[in-house]
């Protein structure tokens, strides 16, 4: 059975931070070999949240973060443990903080992953770009 957990950087133990933290440098610094500073600010300001899921182990296993620009709500550094991919935990993710907060909605797809933000009601709102030699697409869910 996996918990599901919706928290501000405030209410995070140092153990939940770290296997937050952890998972994303795997997937996106280790497994993407995208070298970048994750730690970006972000995380700590007072209306983001993170979303992550545990094992039985208390193991993350998924995690996403929300944050607020202002205009809309940003999702992004959504990732998944590889060998728990294919299982839908990003998409219980993505249903959690779609429900829970008001639209509009903005990400930045990865390229490949459009046709699956779509079937969340995300629309592309601009040009590919490159982030990190990964191709990205700006996405918006309007409603």
């Amino acid at each position: 059975m996996r918990t599901l957990h919706d928290r501000t950087f405030a209410e995070l133990t140092p153990r939940q931070l770290y296997g937050i933290l952890r998972l994303r440098a795997e997937v996106f610094v280790v497994e993407q070999e995208a070298a970048y500073l994750d730690p970006d600010g972000r995380d700590m300001e007072p209306t983001a949240r993170q979303l992550w899921l545990e094992d039985d182990d208390g193991v993350v296993v998924a995690t996403a973060r929300v944050l607020d620009d202002g205009e809309a709500r940003r999702i992004g550094r959504i990732a998944t443990r590889a060998d728990h991919r294919g299982n839908g935990l990003a998409a219980q993710l993505v249903d959690h903080f779609l429900t829970s907060a008001v639209a509009p909605w903005r990400l930045d797809a990865q390229a490949h992953l459009v046709a699956w933000y779509e079937g969340f009601g995300f629309e592309v709102d601009g040009p590919e770009y490159d982030d990190d030699g990964i191709p990205h697409v700006p996405m918006v869910r309007p409603r």
